[in-house]
Parts: structure tokens; sequence; C-alpha cells
């Protein structure tokens, strides 16, 4: 029980816990937007499932320290272009974000441009949730390779994603809900989902685009688009 008195360890808890929560944000914007396109009844099962397999993914991971580590040493080199498993994954990640983010801008156009209103496209629970496992794996990876590099306490590394992932259940619910009820936000979302690709394919080109500029575009984004909602209500307040 002396860990509980032990200074260092409630500083690499708190610490590691803020940057899983941060670097989840990617996450949770994938999880929001894949979740709703299904029927309200059934987002919220979609939303636990997906985080309950990301929360399964990264102990997993964790548990095989040795593992990931070797993800990053090279398994292929392309005229002294050396490609690790990590770099494959974030590659293929990135390109399904970029796709999907598409597909998706493509339809709630679409949507609008037909008059006919924003539908609900026919999906299951089990094929989102699938798709949010897979995009889990590998933004689980920056994660786990994080935690790995911030401690070596292995109870404190599954506590802090534990943590960062019950702070992403309880705050997925409300955000989807904003988003629904903001279609502009909505556009914005899927904004980032390609912003998100760009970076992922980057990434497994070893072209690293440090994250605290998307972190700062998308709040900054999301300062001006508040700061609209506000005005339309205003405005309609007035009428």
């Amino acid at each position: 029980m002396e860990w509980i008195f032990d200074p260092q360890i409630w500083a690499s808890l708190l610490t590691l816990t803020f940057l899983e929560i941060v670097l989840g944000i990617d996450n949770l914007v994938f999880l929001t937007l894949a979740a709703n396109t299904l029927p309200p009844d059934k987002r919220p099962a979609a939303r636990s499932v997906g985080l309950l397999f990301a929360c399964i993914t990264r102990i997993a991971l964790l548990a095989g320290i040795s593992w990931v580590t070797r993800m990053t040493y090279p398994v292929i080199s392309i005229d002294g272009f050396d490609v690790s498993w990590r770099d494959i994954i974030l590659f293929a990640g990135g390109l399904f974000l970029l796709v999907k983010g598409t597909q998706e801008i493509h339809a709630e156009v679409e949507n609008k441009n037909s008059g006919g209103g924003p539908s609900i496209r026919a999906a299951s629970v089990t094929l989102v949730a699938l798709q949010i496992g897979i995009l889990d794996i590998v933004f689980s990876l920056d994660s786990v390779i994080t935690a790995v590099g911030m401690t070596n306490n292995l109870p404190v590394m599954i506590a802090a994603i534990m943590v960062a992932i019950g702070v992403m259940l309880f705050s997925s619910g409300p955000i989807g809900v904003f988003i629904e009820e903001h279609p502009t936000t909505k556009m914005l979302a899927l904004s980032f989902l390609l912003l998100i690709g760009v970076a992922l394919v980057a990434d497994g080109l070893h072209f690293h685009i440090p994250r605290e500029y998307l972190y700062f575009s998308i709040a900054f984004s999301l300062a001006v688009e508040s700061l609209n909602i506000l005005a339309h209500k205003r405005r309609q307040k007035k009428d």
C-alpha cells in the first residue's frame, strides 16, 4: 500500500491520464460520427461497445509492451526508406479516415442538396462497432507508445487508460447530441476527420505533423463555430 503515499506515482497517473484524454480526441471524433449514423436508440450501445473494445485493445497492447516497441523497428526497406508495422498501420488507418470522411461529407451534401433533410443511413450496431474497433487499434498505437515512454509502471498505465476511456464514454453522448442538433458542427467534425487522416498518412510516411498544430486548429475552429452558433441564436431571439 506504499504506492498510495508515493507522490511520483500520482504525478505520473495524472500526467498520463491527461495525455491519454488529449490523444483520445481523434478517437472521440470518429466514434461520435460513426455512432450518429445509427438510429438514436442504438447509438449508446455502439459507443459503449466501441469504447470497450478500445479499452481492451490498449490494455492488451500494454501487456505486450515488448511487442509494441518492436513495431517501430523496420520490417522492410525500399530504396533506403525503412517501413515498420507501425508505419503500415498508421498509413492504412489514415487512408481509411480519408475515404470515410469523404464519403460522409458527400452523403451530407447530397442529402442537403436533395432537400430531403438529413436521413439515417441503414447501418447495424455490429458494423459501426467494428469500424470503431478497427480505428481504435490505429489510435491506440500512439496512446500506448506514449504511455510506455512516460512510465514503466504497468498498473499506472492501465489506470490512466481506463480513466481516459471513461471520460470519452461519458462525453461521447452529449457531443453526439450537440453535433446532431447543429449540422454545421457535423461538417466541421468531418473536416477534422480528414485532417486526422492526413496526419496519420504523414506519420506513416515519416512526415510527423506535431499534434499541437492539429489540436490548436481544432480548438480555434470550434471557438469560431461557437461564436457563429451564439450569433445565430441571438438573431433567432430578435426575430
